[in-house]
């Protein structure tokens, strides 16, 4: 009986589930949308019971007896204030969900380190001092953190990721000591452990619930953008994810930390590397103002991708750009309009495709490798003439993502945990 490995992701719209072999295939996977279980997909309750249904799926597909760890990944930036016994006091603020009070804004703004990424106000550390306020509060959780803690019980703890916008010091690997200085509580912040690290092992309830052995490790996750890139089977220093949703994100692997507020640029840590990039508001939910989904796939086939429109876009669906660089004011530029919708069309491809280069080239600029490679993930990703278009402004070889599944890359680090707690003999 070969070991498996279990990779969860939580996302905005649905928990999705991968078991994975030792050699890094998929044994099963499995989706269940949150919507089925009520329309307030910011309930943590909802988010057990899609996570709880997916793997019951998943268990249907599989030998659950060669389960032999459990990992979660979760939107970055999603926190959630709890009691000593891990429930929640509050409903969570998602990962774009501002924190109105201008105080803990500025004093987050006169304390913290220019490269901190717990600046703004939808970072991890604005939500923390705005729920610290809450009566009977024990921790305050990421969204990963409360999942992974339904399975061991520890809600004290999270990974170096997930934590990063909430003030963590990734490469001291610690927390700072001007956190304090903001007025945060300290001893609400979780202890912080490498993703891919054994937190813990299956209670006797989760075992129980899901026919599980108790021997089951669980392991730390990270943040949904991270799980990503590790699922593509990009290892190397210089290889570019670009992912191409509703907006454009992209990351590099470096052998140095990349941190550049004023370009929206930031570093998560990945055992000794470093996974650099941002994330530009162009992407899929601007052409979806025009166009749709079956209009952008007919046009498409009608795009010669090796010649130029000659017009210069900056496709925006409203005012502002936080990466590669920033510019509340910046307006977006879709004209002059050509006549053809599929000429329209190729010249906002072309525009995505320049902002992706020049983000890569932002990266470059301020330490990061040079790219040396690109996979793509998202549904942007399907789309030949769009790919064909990045591949002439890149200038470098595209290479088939093992897989688009958040899930797989925290399967990844479910098996990175078994395999150092020696389960996977």
């Amino acid at each position: 009986m070969a070991p498996l490995a279990l990779g969860i992701d939580i996302g905005t719209s649905g928990a999705r589930a991968v078991a994975m072999r030792p050699d890094f295939s998929t044994a099963a996977s499995a989706a269940v949308p949150l919507e089925r279980f009520g329309a307030n997909g910011r309930d943590p309750a909802v988010w057990w019971a899609a996570v709880e249904a997916t793997l019951h799926e998943l268990f249907s597909r599989i030998d659950r007896m060669a389960v032999r760890a459990i990992a979660v990944d979760g939107t970055s930036g999603t926190v959630l204030p709890t009691d000593d016994a891990g429930r929640p006091l509050a409903e969570p603020l998602m990962y774009n969900d501002k924190v109105p009070d201008a105080a803990i804004l500025a004093v987050i703004a006169g304390t913290a380190p220019e490269a901190s990424a717990a600046h703004g106000a939808t970072s991890g550390l604005a939500k923390a001092l705005w729920f610290q306020r809450l009566p009977g509060i024990h921790a305050v959780l990421h969204q990963a953190d409360w999942i992974a803690g339904q399975f061991s019980a520890r809600f004290d703890i999270s990974d170096e990721n997930n934590s990063l916008k909430t003030g963590y010091d990734a490469e001291a690997r610690r927390w700072p000591e001007w956190i304090a200085a903001t007025g945060m509580r300290v001893e609400l912040l979780p202890t912080i452990v490498r993703p891919g690290s054994v937190t813990g092992r299956l209670t006797a309830a989760a075992a129980d619930l899901f026919g599980l052995p108790r021997d089951v490790a669980v392991v730390a996750g990270t943040t949904d953008g991270c799980a990503s890139f590790l699922a593509t089977g990009a290892a190397a220093a210089g290889d570019g994810v670009t992912a191409l949703g509703s907006s454009l994100t992209i990351k590099i692997l470096s052998d140095r930390p990349i941190s550049a507020p004023r370009y929206g640029i930031y570093s998560h840590r990945l055992g000794d590397a470093w996974l650099a990039g941002g994330a530009s508001n162009t992407g899929g939910k601007v052409l979806a103002q025009h166009f749709s989904l079956a209009r952008i796939v007919e046009l498409s086939a009608a795009i010669d991708p090796a010649t130029e429109t000659g017009l210069d876009y900056y496709p925006l669906g409203s005012t502002g750009e936080r990466f590669p660089v920033t510019d509340p004011t910046l307006q977006p530029r879709l004209l002059p309009r050509p006549e053809s919708d599929a000429d329209y069309l190729k010249a906002m491809l072309e525009g995505i495709a320049a902002i992706e280069a020049l983000g890569y080239q932002r990266l470059a600029e301020l330490g990061a490798p040079k790219l040396t490679s690109v996979r793509s993930v998202g549904g942007g990703a399907a789309n030949a003439a769009w790919t064909a278009i990045r591949r002439r402004k890149l200038g470098v070889d595209f290479l088939p993502a093992l897989s688009d599944e958040a899930a797989a890359g925290t399967a990844r680090l479910a098996l990175m945990g078994a395999k150092q707690a020696g389960l996977l003999l």
